[in-house]
């Protein structure tokens, strides 16, 4: 993109009461920013209204200062592209939604995007410990099998569906809610320079963008267009997650869901969209099914267990008595008749071995290979 053509498109976002549906109806009008600003306010009234006219005429007061911001961003690393949808890069999946981002902002490996293969996962800020563990898993078999993981790098399931992938050494692409010159949170720093070189961020916001509330739903749209599905993995009903699956669903592609106990508020939504027509997913081989991303295999007897299943053999008593709802201890005593001393030791040694996790409130769960 030349400096002038991306000084033109930064005006036009930046102009106070020009949104993305205003800017398409200008550009399918005149075509290119440059073009639009050639106008007279005669002509632009035809389009938009005479107040909003008067604005395009005017350049916008902060519109200098970002569009020195983006030359530096992008002259600072090879990694960093912008993206307009006439750009033969930008994705074709976005082309085909209602609501398009007119530029997109790309921080990484930028051939990420040629990758057909893609699945999004999403779920809670806040997922119970074996969540956490089922999307790490979930992401790093998918990733080991070719597929790309799209989230939003955002705490919880989103950050452990991330770092499942690339410690399979797969991809995995990063849809943020503010600028690229940011990161949110800040404590996934670390992990955005990881994505950086094994992956690809991306945003449709401009440069010093902050983390604000109603940024985080509406990129969840670009979330789910990229990917021919969405797994969520933990979701209470009152989620954006569930937004993203609806989304999905609008779009045209599959949603699945983790189905989890009946007890824990974060495996309700899941359960929700598993009502509404959600497919139920056990192991990574179903969506990889489903998908036809990879060809049936046969299933070993300990692989089609459900997600909240341990998938190895065990008769360990104790596990065998805890069961796999979350239990406290007196409930735990009652069943299997240890005594509190030997109880709390075995439950530290199955704690410590990764076969059961301790939950808020004193309770007690077993541990799942996903």
């Amino acid at each position: 993109m030349q400096d002038a053509e991306l000084g033109a498109w930064l005006r036009l976002l930046q102009t106070p009461g020009v949104g993305n549906a205003t800017a398409r109806r200008l550009l399918a009008a005149f075509g290119l920013p440059e073009a639009v600003f050639d106008q007279p306010t005669a002509a632009l009234c035809t389009v938009v209204g005479p107040a909003l006219a008067e604005r395009l005429q005017a350049e916008p007061e902060d519109w200098p200062a970002l569009w020195q911001r983006t030359r530096d961003w992008l002259a600072g690393d090879a990694q960093r592209r912008l993206l307009t949808p006439g750009d033969t890069a930008y994705p074709s999946e976005l082309l085909q939604t209602a609501d398009p981002p007119l530029l997109l902002y790309l921080h990484g490996q930028s051939e990420v995007l040629r990758q057909p293969r893609r699945l999004a996962m999403v779920g809670s800020r806040n997922p119970t410990p074996q969540g956490e563990d089922n999307a790490r898993r979930f992401a790093h078999a998918l990733a080991e099998a070719g597929v790309c993981i799209v989230s939003g790098l955002a705490l919880g399931i989103d950050a452990a569906a991330h770092e499942g992938a690339l410690d399979a050494g797969g991809l995995t692409i990063a849809v943020v809610g503010t600028g690229l010159d940011r990161v949110y949170p800040g404590r996934h720093l670390a992990l955005a320079r990881r994505i950086t070189e094994h992956g690809l961020l991306i945003s449709e916001y401009p440069l010093g963008t902050p983390p604000l509330a109603a940024n985080f739903p509406k990129r969840n749209r670009i979330i789910s267009a990229l990917s021919q599905g969405t797994l969520v993995v933990e979701a209470a009903l009152e989620s954006g997650s569930l937004v993203t699956a609806r989304l999905a669903a609008e779009q045209g592609r599959e949603v699945f869901a983790i189905p989890g106990s009946i007890h824990a508020p974060q495996s309700r939504g899941c359960h929700a969209l598993i009502r509404q027509g959600a497919k139920l997913v056990e192991s990574a081989q179903d969506i990889l099914e489903e998908l036809r991303l990879a060809p049936p295999e046969p299933a070993a007897p300990d692989d089609r267990a459900p997600a909240c299943a341990d998938s190895r053999a065990d008769d360990d008593p104790l596990l065998q008595a805890l069961g796999w709802e979350p239990r406290g201890l007196d409930a735990l005593q009652a069943r299997c008749g240890l005594d509190t001393a030997t109880l709390q030791a075995r439950l530290l040694e199955l704690e410590l071995d990764g076969r059961l996790t301790r939950l808020p409130g004193g309770l007690y769960q077993r541990c799942a290979d996903a």
